[in-house]
């Protein structure tokens, strides 16, 4: 006898209609796969070197950092900016990576690649855990870890701070998530129990055990996202992105809670079931109580964001922005959302510094916007048949905004770097939507499969290339001056490439070029300044400081390279001047001190000289020119036994030191210890083997051992 016909239940509204599950691969393997296949992709980052932008402050000329986790650094970090940013948790791991590793680029850059395998599997157990979407979460997390836009956070160590903040940030979202989810399993028991009447059942027994797991997923997402914003303070959208979280695929905007049971079996559930369609009405009554819950998060953001505007406002960061208009960064805002998407779907021609234009092409700008809008209003007037396309959306633009340059910082216009965390939103978009969009397909799974093969396989190809113009300075800024144009910042760091390989007339050429894109370019000045003066130019090289001077009278590094030409002409009382001012503008500069240390030396004023040696061999760590500076004046002194220790500390520093090696000898020989004095001389000489006055020594020495009942007034220590 057939059943009699009945009307099926409509399931809840942003929940998946479970089925029956098919076999499928575990979430565990899979992960196993992401993390070592991310590991892979960039292992070559690992041979890659430090390059000259950034890295100096961080890590290579940061003695702070290099001092590894100290109870006095970890101090430091705490209450210090660091490239006019406070980010105390990237710049301890910076500190955990020099006690490691020393200043060997490899361990760096190997941590970063770990940094970023991990948050690779995070964004597969995110996506995972919210859709129970197999093989959706496992693209989306592949072309996450894989992306091109990505090298830059993981090849520049400079860019640790990007790791940090994504590997805290996703951790958020998880918690956050499961807050949400028992906090839905708790509404639904209160409502089974209000209906029922009844005393107490295992389901409410349930509830309450929730109740407090769902308070501790709240704190833990409170933690971790401090966290975050201590590791990179972008992470100031995170409340917005959880009510982004909230509207899809949470779904708990609507009306009433989603039902927590029909999310666990959706988990359970085939990787062809997809969340509903339909999204419920948001109204006041249902986003009121989301805002609400959110306050400490907002609260938390609000004060990171008034800490970082202050920190930059101090140091300088915003100063770059108060020469363009607003309306040219608006301008420069709206064509960068437009290249940030072209780049992320065709993700070429990629720069380590792109310029700024100053203004845009209005034609271009109206065209930006034009585009940005369109697509705002197509995805809203979908938004309750495919609210996975506006969530998307909306976490592309949102995240974008703290580093769109509305509030200009530096003199770029955009930066890979910055898509971090956006591009994760328009991945969920085209792989979701594509989805949605391909469901009355016959062949809907095998054409997702061909098209995320492609993708995939071409983002890795682009990878690994990228990942070769990181090898090091020289071709980092020289790929990017072939894909950009006009770009002052490349040519810059260009020029100090070049200078540090002694090819000086290239550099001197490559800082020109900069200057005269950029004829305020301060920095470029003084870089110049620095390779005339290796040149011989030396009267050309202090026009330049002074240049630099007048155009950013707060600059260090060109009043220290102003008296280190100007000491070079025996003009030592200027020299001091401009040294004792480098220091004022920047205490810990221990070349400065170094080199007053020096000036007042030669001036005679030799308690002074010893201040600011033992100064800067106190900033700096192995710091083998303060060492071997503070030996000569020490034995100048008669204190031979504190002069020996600080020759050997510079020879500690660095073994391949002649001067130090022929110094530490004649200590040595004054001593009576002949025969270890020769050995030092012997030294010096295979280091530097035109090296008369070692020569000298060595021969005073050997004679002296021939004929140890003759004096011998030889190897004296001047």
């Amino acid at each position: 006898m057939p059943r009699p016909a009945t009307q099926a239940k409509p399931a809840p509204m942003g929940l998946v209609t479970p089925v029956k599950a098919r076999p499928h691969f575990p979430a565990w393997l899979m992960a196993a796969f992401l993390l070592l296949a991310t590991i892979a992709t960039y292992w070559p980052a690992t041979r890659g070197d430090f390059v000259n932008y950034d890295d100096d402050l961080h890590v290579t000329a940061n003695a702070q950092v290099q001092k590894g986790l100290t109870w006095e650094s970890v101090k430091w970090a705490l209450v210090t900016p660091v490239n006019c940013i406070w980010h105390p948790i990237t710049v301890l791991s910076h500190m955990a990576d020099c006690q490691l590793f020393g200043l060997n680029p490899w361990g760096h850059h190997l941590t970063s690649v770990l940094l970023h395998a991990v948050n690779t599997v995070l964004v597969f157990l995110f996506m995972r855990g919210l859709t129970g979407a197999l093989w959706r979460s496992v693209l989306v997390a592949a072309l996450f870890g894989w992306h091109p836009l990505h090298v830059e956070s993981v090849a520049w160590v400079s860019e640790r701070k990007d790791l940090l903040s994504g590997l805290f940030g996703l951790l958020a979202l998880m918690a956050y998530a499961r807050y949400a989810q028992d906090s839905g399993e708790k509404a639904e028991s209160r409502k089974q129990k209000a209906e029922s009447q009844k005393p107490a059942t295992p389901n409410t027994q349930h509830a309450t055990r929730n109740t407090f797991h769902a308070s501790n997923f709240y704190l833990l997402s409170l933690f971790f996202l401090a966290l975050g914003l201590m590791s990179k303070p972008m992470l100031v959208t995170w409340p917005f992105v959880m009510l982004l979280l909230d509207y899809w695929p949470l779904g708990r905007m609507g009306k009433r809670m989603q039902n927590a049971e029909g999310r666990r079996q959706n988990v359970a559930a085939s990787d062809t079931q997809h969340a509903t369609r339909n999204t419920p009405h948001v109204s006041r009554i249902t986003l009121l109580p989301l805002l609400v819950e959110k306050i400490p998060f907002f609260v938390l953001v609000a004060l990171a964001s008034v800490v970082t505007f202050l920190v930059q406002r101090h140091t300088g960061a915003l100063a770059a922005g108060e020469s363009l208009p607003l309306g040219a960064r608006v301008g420069n805002a709206l064509i960068s959302y437009g290249r940030y998407l072209g780049k992320l779907f065709w993700p070429t021609e990629l720069a380590v510094v792109y310029p700024h234009p100053g203004q845009w092409p209005l034609v271009q700008v109206v065209l930006a916007g034009a585009v940005i809008l369109g697509i705002s209003v197509l995805f809203w007037a979908g938004r309750r048949r495919y609210p996975c396309l506006l969530m998307g959306w909306l976490w592309f633009c949102g995240t974008l905004v703290p580093v769109i340059q509305i509030v200009q910082t530096g003199s770029h216009a955009m930066a890979d770097r910055y898509m971090y965390f956006p591009a994760l939103g328009g991945l969920i978009l085209v792989t979701w939507g594509m989805y949605e969009l391909t469901r009355g397909w016959r062949f809907q799974t095998l054409a997702l499969a061909v098209a995320g093969g492609v993708a995939i396989s071409g983002c890795l190809v682009l990878t690994r290339q990228q990942i070769g113009y990181w090898k090091d300075s020289e071709t980092l800024f020289r790929h990017a001056l072939e894909v950009t144009e006009n770009n002052d910042g490349a040519h810059n760091g260009l020029g100090i490439a070049l200078d540090q390989k002694g090819q000086m007339e290239e550099a001197i050429l490559q800082f020109q070029e900069a200057i005269r894109l950029k004829p305020r370019y301060a920095s470029a000045y003084c870089n110049l300044g620095i390779a005339l003066n290796k040149n011989g130019q030396v009267d050309e090289a202090i026009r330049q400081f002074q240049e630099a001077i007048r155009l950013k009278p707060d600059q260090p590094g060109a009043h220290y390279g102003l008296g280190i030409v100007l000491s070079r002409k025996g003009q030592m009382d200027e020299a001091i001047r401009q040294f004792q001012e480098a220091i004022r503008l920047k205490p810990d500069y221990a070349e400065a001190h170094n080199e007053l240390g020096i000036a007042l030396g030669r001036k005679g004023q030799m308690d002074e000289s010893i201040h600011e040696f033992q100064e800067a061999a106190r900033l700096k760590l192995g710091y083998a020119e303060a060492h071997y500076n503070l030996g000569l004046v020490l034995g100048l002194r008669g204190q031979t036994d504190e002069a020996i220790r600080h020759f050997e500390a510079a020879l500690k520093a660095r073994p391949g030191y002649p001067e130090a090696h022929n110094y530490l000898g004649s200590a040595i020989y004054k001593q009576g210890r002949t025969g270890e004095a020769i050995r030092e001389f012997q030294e010096a000489l295979r280091l530097k083997p035109d090296y008369a006055e070692a020569r000298k020594n060595l021969d005073a020495a050997l004679a002296a051992q021939a004929h140890p009942s003759q004096p011998s007034g030889a190897a004296d220590q001047r």
